[in-house]
């Protein structure tokens, strides 16, 4: 996936011409992207490994890497920006280290921790069994939904916010309050979605149908009852919040307008986290990708962006919209988790897929070990 994701970033600025953005811009953003463009497998490598701990339980390994690591990252942009020639491009170079630093040490850490050698998961490089051709089908048959699911609801939001560029600057300006602000609070209901997705596997994996349904239903609960909390405060602090990142009033006042929408949507952005991850560990990620597809590019957009230019709505119009698509999401995933999940069947599906790959895993064992009686 990162060599044609490379070539997209590699050419992005007659992308982001052909749209109207400003020349300087465009020309700004290609040099960052290339430069990220080193950081990428890095990042990959430390997402990949993180995923691997905690779907053993292994949860604060990444987070004390991320803890020691930020502050690196945070003098690494001042001594890059403000004391070598790089200017505003030493602040790609710097997430790049970062990346690669985070996923070393995320390695030694790994290579350190007592669970990990308590579990014995790692079996050494076996070039053999990832280049499986049955494997890496079954596993794109999980990921490339996975990255529907993910994707088009991130791009999604980026479609918003090149539609709110259009809007004027102090559409852009309010805009970008309010997305630094949501991808800041979005951390809650990410979490859940993690810890919804291995709890649900694990309980699977475990043949504990009762379980798996009793955790499903509670984790949704709990990402409503935040998102509700974060609502209420995000609804009180609305008339002043603007000044956190803004002296300018029209920024200000606009947020405030736009404030209620963004309070509501965390209601939705909880139980559509939640029960993504829950889906992801039912291996029935294909469901949120159709879901998102259709809530945002159906509705949400077509939705936003009408309200946003054909009415005096502007950026709420464009939140409007998507308020509308997540809570469809949301709703629509917990439908299926509530009503249309038989778990004792998932839970057989799940012991089939295993007993597949066990006999995939002893299948190349036999081989190699027929190959090196023959050498």
């Amino acid at each position: 996936m990162l060599i044609p994701v490379g070539v997209l970033w590699t050419y992005m600025e007659p992308v982001l011409l052909a749209i109207k953005e400003p020349p300087r811009l465009c020309k700004d953003v290609q040099d960052i992207l290339r430069i990220l463009l080193f950081g990428a497998p890095g990042y990959i490598a430390f997402e990949s490994l993180k995923k691997y701990l905690q779907c053993q339980g292994i949860m604060k390994a990444a987070t004390w890497v991320l803890i020691v690591i930020s502050p690196i990252n945070f003098a690494l942009n001042i001594f890059l920006v403000h004391y070598t020639s790089l200017g505003m491009l030493g602040c790609p170079v710097a997430l790049s280290i970062t990346y690669w630093c985070a996923f070393f040490l995320l390695i030694a850490v790994t290579s350190m921790s007592s669970m990990h050698k308590q579990n014995a998961t790692w079996g050494g490089f076996q070039p053999r069994a990832v280049f499986n051709f049955e494997s890496c089908l079954e596993f794109l048959k999980l990921a490339i939904p996975g990255i529907l699911m993910v994707g088009t609801e991130w791009a999604a939001f980026e479609i918003v916010a090149l539609a709110a560029g259009r809007l004027g600057e102090l559409s852009l300006a309010a805009q970008s309050v309010i997305m630094t602000t949501d991808q800041i609070i979005s951390t809650l209901p990410f979490g859940f979605g993690v810890v919804a997705s291995n709890r649900i596997g694990n309980l699977i994996g475990a043949q504990s149908a009762i379980g798996a349904r009793n955790a499903a239903h509670a984790i949704a609960l709990i990402s409503v009852v935040v998102g509700f909390a974060v609502m209420i405060v995000m609804l009180a602090a609305r008339n002043s919040f603007g000044y956190i990142y803004s002296d300018d009033e029209g920024v200000v006042k606009l947020v405030s307008k736009v404030m209620p929408l963004v309070a509501s949507f965390q209601i939705a952005d909880g139980l559509a986290n939640s029960c993504g991850g829950i889906l992801r560990g039912q291996g029935r990620q294909h469901l949120g990708a159709m879901f998102n597809l259709v809530a945002y590019y159906i509705l949400a957009l077509p939705i936003g962006i009408t309200l946003a230019f054909k009415t005096s709505l502007g950026l709420q119009g464009l939140w409007i919209g998507q308020v509308i698509g997540l809570f469809t999401v949301g709703l629509s995933e917990y439908g299926v988790v509530w009503l249309g999940t038989n778990w004792d069947r998932e839970i057989q599906k799940g012991i089939k897929r295993n007993a597949e790959e066990a006999k995939r895993r002893a299948l190349d064992e036999q081989m190699r070990q027929e190959g090196g009686l023959t050498n």
